[in-house]
């Protein structure tokens, strides 16, 4: 571990994670936010091109699941698109009328009272890593390393308050997704850092 300006810096092989992915509270409310995040935005989720593989394979049997508009722009985009950083992200829905501002995730799929939950998860398959980790997102670094942060966006305040009710760290609520992108020692040695950290 080291301090710096940015705070408390866990390093885990060749993994950094900022504290506040150890010392934030956070757990999902998705009674509240009816899977906002999925809707929310200008552009879709980070994919990793060894997802793009399983992506296309996997349609035929998520693809049902999915929008007419969602269908729709994978027929006009692929199974995903480069964002205005250059980053590869999940398709979006076109904008439904001008004054469209959020455009919705090509794979979402919308319930009878509008909650939005994935079609691609629906259908027993893998997301997207980043959909399962979030809120953390994960940087690649120039020398070929990670950095895992906090993202704080505002349709989420609702999941940081619950958190803080519940006792739940960001680490903690993403145990699963983060044992399965990175390993069972990598969250064994970050739960040894959290206890450290947390006193």
């Amino acid at each position: 571990m080291g301090n710096n300006r940015f705070g408390t810096i866990v390093q885990i092989g060749d993994i950094l994670v900022s504290e506040d992915v150890v010392m934030e509270y956070f757990a999902c409310d998705y009674a509240v936010c009816r899977g906002a995040c999925c809707i929310a935005g200008d552009s879709g989720a980070p994919l990793e091109e060894r997802e793009l593989e399983s992506l296309e394979r996997d349609y035929p049997a998520y693809s049902g699941l999915m929008t007419p508009q969602g269908r729709a722009a994978v027929d006009a985009k692929g199974f995903f698109e480069v964002d205005r950083d250059n980053d590869i992200v999940t398709p979006l829905m076109a904008p439904e009328g001008e004054d469209a501002k959020d455009l919705p995730c090509a794979f979402c799929h919308f319930g009878e009272a509008g909650e939005c939950l994935c079609a691609i998860e629906m259908a027993g398959k893998v997301k997207p890593a980043s959909c399962s980790l979030y809120p953390i997102r994960v940087t690649k670094l120039t020398g070929g390393g990670l950095a895992l942060n906090v993202h704080h966006w505002d349709i989420c305040k609702p999941a940081f308050e619950k958190g803080q009710r519940e006792g739940i760290r960001v680490f903690q609520f993403l145990k699963n997704p983060l044992t399965k992108s990175f390993g069972e020692d990598f969250y064994a040695a970050l739960s040894a850092a959290a206890t450290h950290l947390i006193g």
